[in-house]
Parts: C-alpha cells; structure tokens; sequence
C-alpha cells in the first residue's frame, strides 16, 4: 500500500477513528495488525519474512539481558547480525553478486554455469533491517533497557508510516513512546496534517511531474542536447529529493498525528555549504545509522587522518551498496567518499583564498553552496543510470556542450511545469528558513487555513494522480 493510492486513504480513513476510540493494549494490538494489513497489502508472503525476523531480535534481545558471559553475549549478537544481513544479502544482493561473478569469469575467459534466482526484493526491508539490528547492537552494549513485551517490539518494527522508507527510528527514540496512551491533541493533529500535505506536494506535485522528462532523458540520452540532459539532471536531483523527503513528511505527521515523534530525515540539503553538513541534512536517520553503528565503531575520526580516509570511505561505499544491488550505487557512494575527503584535504586551502578574494559571508556561503550542489548533481547521475554504460552516455551528451539553445528541449511542457514546480518548491522552503511556517501553522488559525488550502489548490492543478510508487520502496 502507498501513501499517495486511494486503497491508503481508505485505510486511514477506518484506522484513525478507531485508534482513537481505543486504549493500552488494544490501541497497540490495533497498530500491530494494522501495520500487518497495510505491509501484507504489496505482498502477503513476505509478512512471515518480517514476522520472523521480529522474533529472532526480540528473543536474541531477552537472552542478552539475561545473559552475562561475555563470550556467549557476542556469540548472540553475532546470530542477529548473521540472520538479519542473510535475509538482506539474500533477498537484495544474490543475484547482483551471482552476475557479478559470471561477468568476472567471463572477462578471464571462461563460461560460468552459475544461474540467477527470480528473487522478489521486499518492499522496506532495508529499512526494518537497520531498525531490529540497532535495537539488537543497543541491547547489547546496554545502552538500552530490553523490550519484554512482544507486541509492544513487534510494532515498533512493523509501525506502518515508516516501515517501507523510513525514517529508521531508534528503540531508545521509540518504544518508549508506545508506553503511554495518546489522546487526541487538535494542535498535533494541525501540525501532522500540514506536514503530510507538504509531503503529498513534494510528491506528488515535484517529483511526479519531473519523471517523465528524467526518464526520457536516460531512456534515450544520445538522442538530446547537452542542455536537455543537464535539465534532466537537475529535475533529477530535485525529483529523488521530494520523492524520498516527500514520504518522510508524510510518515513523520501521520505519526504525529497519533501522538508519536519521529526524527526529522531532511533538512534542506541543496543549501548544504560542504558534503559533511550535506549527509546532517540528507536522509539524516541512515546517516547517523551509518556514523553510529559503522563509522564510529571502525575508530572513526581517530587513529590518524589515514585510517580516517579509510573509514570514511568504507562507509560511503557500504551506504551506496545499501541503496542498491549495482555497481553505480557504489560508485555512487565512492564519489561521496571522495567529495568529503577532498573537501578535508582542501578545505583550509580553498578557505584562504576566499579570504584573500574578500567574499562576503553571503558571497562565501553562496559559492561552496553551488559548489557542493553541482558536485552532488555529478554523482546523481550514477544512482539514477541503469548502468555505468548508461551514465557515460549521460555525461558525455552534457560535455559536448552542443546545442545550448531553450529550443532544443524537446517537450516543452513538462519542462515549463517542471521549473515552476520546482520554482515553487524553492519559494516556500526559502520562506520556511525565514518564517518558520510550522510555528505559523500552529499558533496562526487563519495563517492555517490560508496555507492548507493554497496547497490542496496546488496539488490539484498540478498534481499528478497515478498512484506512482515512491523511488526508495525499491531499496
């Protein structure tokens, strides 16, 4: 099931009022089976998948907290670890690392016999993934108490608004939330709404109405100008930005509306001033997953700027590879690698000389900012091409600089309203740094209606209503 689908709304529309007429363990058992329903609606098979996976962490988490050698503690953990990264290695990365192989045998000149599986990849499961193993790590290092109650453990993994695409939510953030019961509060429920409708916005009215002109542009990159691909670019960057950041507001206020807080995933990315600051703003829950539970634990920042490189560039190419089972998505994640550490390396350098040239701090900000973005935009195009082959056609259509003229756009349509759109998106985000509309939302009644009907209007004269599943459902 999918947020943006008429099947969600009339979900919702039987969930909402009944979670609120319920209490205690009837509210959670409402949340349990509801997250079921709503998982079970894409694929019914893969519920015994999430089932299971749920039971092995909360029984693994039981007998860590009652365990206290420290050999036999491990040894639990590593069974976690083992179970959760098989079923994850299995169902995304068997047939990529099958292929993989043959067309190394192939290059040495030998015939493999090795056959790829028909492996359907469940929907989320990189997301609960992550969510069961971090609670399982915290357990251990107890740096968190142990969940007793099964239902109570099995919702938290399940809860329908960020199981497929997050945010990943901690146990430390999330369980104790279910322990008390949520009353119906209208300040929540105002602030929830306007939020899932910026999501619905950034869904449905950016990212949807830029596919078509992106795809067309990968589809077939020899046959369009270098201003055409580098246009399809950039509506790219823009697309996976309200695609994904779409369905994070939209989890994160209909988990507000319930009377749960979620972690904010994104925070105006595109006006990141380095590539640090941008992974605190982009998809910040994998980010501090990926800092906390690998980065850290590898030593981090320590040890000298050698073993710092390495690491930072260990993590970037294990998070591309959780994107994707391609070689562009860990590419992908090596060009990220790189961008941070040049950034390291030439960093006091570059900030001299723009003492030297006298920028001011706007002046300054606004350089590293497109900077960082075009950089950024370089590296989209390897997550969004099919394959390598696909991404130099790319590349090499924009360097041929030929044919720089508005004219050779072809479609005009879809990129007029996709500039608008985005021109759009742009206006309120930069108004929201200076406003804080969410403040306005919620103290302001008129500011309120005024707002939440500008963009329902928004929605529906430039909405794009074909139910179109979210890019991240497939990671």
């Amino acid at each position: 099931m999918i947020f943006n689908s008429l099947a969600f709304f009339a979900f919702i529309g039987i969930f909402f009022p009944v979670y609120f007429m319920l209490k205690g363990k009837a509210r959670l058992w409402l949340c349990l089976v509801g997250s079921y329903f709503f998982y079970g609606w894409w694929d019914e098979r893969f519920l015994t998948l999430i089932i299971f996976s749920t039971l092995i962490d909360y029984s693994i988490g039981l007998m860590l907290d009652k365990e206290v050698v420290q050999k036999r503690r491990k040894r639990l953990l590593t069974i976690s670890m083992v179970v959760n990264l098989g079923f994850l290695g299995f169902f995304k990365y068997f047939n990529f690392f099958v292929e993989s192989f043959q067309d190394l045998v192939l290059s040495m000149g030998m015939t493999p016999s090795y056959n790829t599986l028909h492996i359907i990849l469940p929907m989320g499961i990189s997301f609960y993934t992550f969510q069961s193993m971090s609670y399982t790590i915290d357990v251990y290092y107890k740096k968190i108490p142990v969940e007793p109650d099964l239902v109570r453990f099995a919702t938290f993994i399940s809860f329908f608004p960020q199981l497929v695409a997050g945010p990943i939510v901690r146990a430390k953030e999330f369980l104790p939330q279910f322990k008390m019961d949520k009353k119906f509060d209208w300040n929540r429920f105002n602030s929830g709404t306007g939020q899932m409708l910026w999501g619905f916005f950034k869904k449905m009215v950016v990212a949807d109405s830029l596919a078509p002109f992106i795809d067309q542009c990968f589809a077939a990159p020899e046959t369009f100008s270098s201003l055409h691909l580098m246009v399809g670019v950039i509506f790219y960057s823009f697309q996976i930005y309200c695609d994904f950041s779409g369905y994070s507001d939209i989890a994160i206020g209909l988990a507000r509306t319930m009377g749960f807080d979620f972690p904010n995933n994104f925070r105006t990315p595109y006006f990141s001033t380095g590539f640090s600051e941008f992974w605190q703003r982009w998809h910040i829950t994998l980010s501090s997953w990926f800092r906390d539970y690998l980065y850290i634990p590898l030593g981090g920042s320590r040890n000298g700027t050698f073993n710092t490189y390495k690491n930072t560039m260990l993590t970037n190419l294990l998070s591309g590879l959780w994107h994707g089972a391609n070689w562009v998505f860990v590419f992908w994640g090596f060009l990220h690698g790189i961008y941070i550490i040049i950034q390291r390396v030439i960093g006091p350098y570059f900030g001299r000389l723009m003492d030297a040239m006298r920028l001011p701090k706007m002046g300054r900000a606004s350089v590293n900012i497109f900077l960082v973005y075009t950089a950024t935009c370089f590296a989209w195009i390897f997550f969004r091409a099919t394959d390598f082959g696909n991404a130099l056609d790319v590349i090499y259509g924009i360097g041929k600089f030929e044919n720089f003229t508005v004219s050779s756009i072809v479609n005009k349509f879809w990129f007029v309203k996709g500039v608008i759109v985005i021109g759009l998106l742009l206006l309120v985000e930069v108004a929201d740094l200076k406003f804080n509309f969410a403040h306005l939302v919620k103290k302001q009644p008129v500011f309120r209606a005024v707002s939440f009907a500008t963009v329902m209007m928004l929605i529906a004269f430039f909405g794009t209503f074909g139910s179109n599943a979210f890019i991240y459902f497939v990671f």
